[in-house]
């Protein structure tokens, strides 16, 4: 069977239970996670979003880590 990035999707949501665009773009090479997303739920998939928060890489002027949201995909 031939692989796309819809099935590489569906593989990894059955395996890992959920993605998000950072773990879509290093594990599978997708960088248009929300499209195909939105295309396999017209198919018919059950994917549900949550939006969770994850820190980044900088710093307030108190020296705390800022956060910011993200959505995550769970089949």
């Amino acid at each position: 069977m031939k692989t796309n990035h819809e099935t590489r999707l569906i593989n990894y949501l059955k395996q890992y239970g959920s993605i998000t665009t950072l773990e879509a773009i290093r594990d599978l090479g997708n960088t248009r996670l929300s499209a195909y997303i939105y295309n396999l739920r017209k198919k018919g998939h059950n994917i549900t979003s949550e939006n969770i928060k994850v820190p980044t890489r900088f710093k307030d002027n108190k020296g705390q880590t800022v956060f910011t949201s993200v959505a995550k995909y769970k089949l």
